[in-house]
């Protein structure tokens, strides 16, 4: 029987790794693969869990902090998968960001789960927007520690992921690939649409195949990595919402996201990444929002007459906590008047508190051999 293989799917806040995730899993159980998908975030009630297990997909939730911080859970979650799901690929998406995971999750998993385990090459997915500004810094919107942790996940990847590709012309998007060749030659290149599914055979053939994993450790200046987390506000909410019958709920969650752009760039606040989950019996809806200057996008059906209804909101954003609490509060308001009853259930807000690996390795473990005839093709 062959070893449950994990695929590691890295990259910053925004950079679309849990619409990849949805569309290789999809694929793969097509193929006739099991599988199970681990999140991760700082705190609870996050979209990306709720967005997965409402398509029908095994999720399980390391939440609380990074997978390297709580590298305990994370082996738990994966067992857990394997063990009660029967999962033989394992997809994971650690925080955005968080970097350093070749040395603090990847190492440790090839030494001490070397028999358990198959790694995949370890994939970090990128947007062409903060590509951009981390290759042309001109008036970049995000300091530069928070920039430092973005080149630094790319430094470490074995699979570099442009993403996106959809919104790019040919020649935008050949300039941004040429450019991320020659700063970042250690790994192969993919480019690909999430969304629509361009590019994610041939990522997912490399990943599925014989390449190896972990072959990078970055040099991570500890220090301007945390000052880089803490300089984000993060807010995680779970809301309910009661409205009258036939409330037009995409409309809803457009007011919502657009108004909080609106809010926070009026105190000149960087939106990294607002998403939301809006459920009802009838369906769902999802939302996101990439930048304060990017449009926002409302996808999703429900049907019927569905007058209460379950928002889940996570915002990530260059604020200081409270201040992007009070925005998304105003924000909320402003999005349910005049008919609709907000009841906030949980709501959390804070800066990330400094990464404190279980495990950090200095030097690249050694791969597995894996004998022919179990070889995956």
């Amino acid at each position: 029987m062959e070893q449950p293989r994990v695929i590691l799917i890295g990259g910053f806040v925004g950079a679309g790794k849990t619409t990849l995730i949805g569309q290789a899993a999809r694929r793969l159980v097509a193929a006739g693969k099991r599988v199970g998908i681990v999140s991760n975030d700082q705190a609870a009630h996050l979209v990306d869990t709720a967005l997965l297990q409402s398509q029908t997909m095994e999720v399980r939730e390391v939440a609380g902090g990074c997978f390297c911080c709580r590298f305990g859970e994370l082996t738990a979650r994966l067992e857990e998968l394997h063990q009660h799901a029967h999962a033989d690929v394992l997809l994971a998406e650690p925080v955005g960001s968080c970097t350093d995971l070749s040395a603090t999750v990847l190492q440790p998993l090839k030494r001490f789960y070397r028999d358990r385990y198959t790694l995949a090459p370890f994939s970090v997915l990128l947007d062409p927007h903060r590509l951009r500004q981390l290759l042309w810094p001109d008036g970049a919107a995000l300091p530069a520690a928070v920039q430092y942790i973005y080149r630094v996940q790319i430094e470490e990847a074995d699979a570099i992921v442009l993403n996106k590709a959809d919104l790019l012309s040919a020649s935008e998007f050949g300039e941004l690939t040429a450019a991320v060749a020659a700063k970042f030659p250690q790994a192969a290149l993919f480019t690909v649409s999430a969304l629509r599914g361009d590019g994610i055979d041939a990522w997912l053939a490399h990943v599925m195949g014989n390449a190896k994993s972990g072959q990078h450790i970055a040099q991570v200046d500890y220090q301007k990595y945390a000052a880089g987390e803490a300089a984000l506000g993060w807010l995680n909410a779970s809301v309910r919402l009661t409205g009258p019958g036939h409330t037009d709920w995409p409309m809803v969650c457009q007011r919502l996201l657009d108004g909080l752009a609106a809010r926070l760039r009026q105190r000149r606040a960087e939106i990294v990444h607002a998403k939301l989950l809006l459920t009802a019996p009838g369906g769902v809806l999802a939302g996101n929002l990439t930048g304060s200057d990017q449009p926002a996008s409302v996808r999703g059906q429900l049907g019927g007459d569905t007058p209460t209804v379950t928002l889940v909101l996570n915002v990530r954003a260059h604020v200081d906590p409270q201040i992007l609490r009070q925005c998304v509060g105003d924000s909320l308001d402003g999005a349910a008047q005049p008919t609709i009853t907000v009841a906030v259930m949980e709501i959390e807000s804070f800066s990330p508190a400094p990464p404190r690996p279980m495990y950090r390795f200095a030097e690249v473990e050694p791969e597995r051999v894996i004998p022919p005839s179990r070889e995956r093709v």
